[in-house]
């Protein structure tokens, strides 16, 4: 049902991101505390200013009221990914490869669900492959519980 509300926004807002020349990065429903929140995350190559998320917001308030998609009471979030972006998309897989990335996985692999290395590549089925300490290592991505670029200072 989450994925389907999910999916369901996102035909929403993109039409609005576009219009602005946006990438529409992600959407998020989630229960925090009590409260709902629909989180949208948007970005474009030279980043997202606060500016710019505050208007896609007063942009979709209205359009998400008129539309109705989702029952609850919720807070409408809009903002960049962040340095840290999870890579969700086949899209954000062709976009980072070669960059260092950290995988989280839903259960361990060799006594570990946390490794980091350089992102290879996303196979046509769905096998991650990262190179870890000089050799190459593949993940279902059905294992993976997040992956997201690495900050490195």
């Amino acid at each position: 049902m989450k994925k389907n509300l999910e999916a369901l926004v996102e035909s929403i807002v993109i039409e609005v991101t576009d219009s602005h020349g946006f990438e529409l990065v992600d959407v998020e429903y989630v229960k925090e505390s009590g409260e709902y929140y629909l989180r949208i995350y948007i970005d474009k190559p030279e980043g997202i200013s606060l500016a710019e998320c505050e208007t896609i917001s007063r942009e979709l308030s209205p359009i998400l009221d008129e539309k109705d998609p989702i029952q609850e009471n919720y807070f409408l979030e809009v903002s960049s990914p962040g340095l840290d972006r999870p890579l969700k998309k086949e899209k954000d897989f062709i976009r980072y490869k070669g960059r260092d990335v950290e995988l989280k996985l839903y259960k361990p692999l060799n006594g570990s669900k946390q490794f980091e290395g350089t992102l290879l590549e996303l196979t046509p089925e769905n096998i991650i492959k990262l190179e870890i300490n000089g050799s190459t290592v593949e993940f279902d991505k059905k294992d993976v519980a997040i992956i997201r670029l690495a900050i490195k200072f």
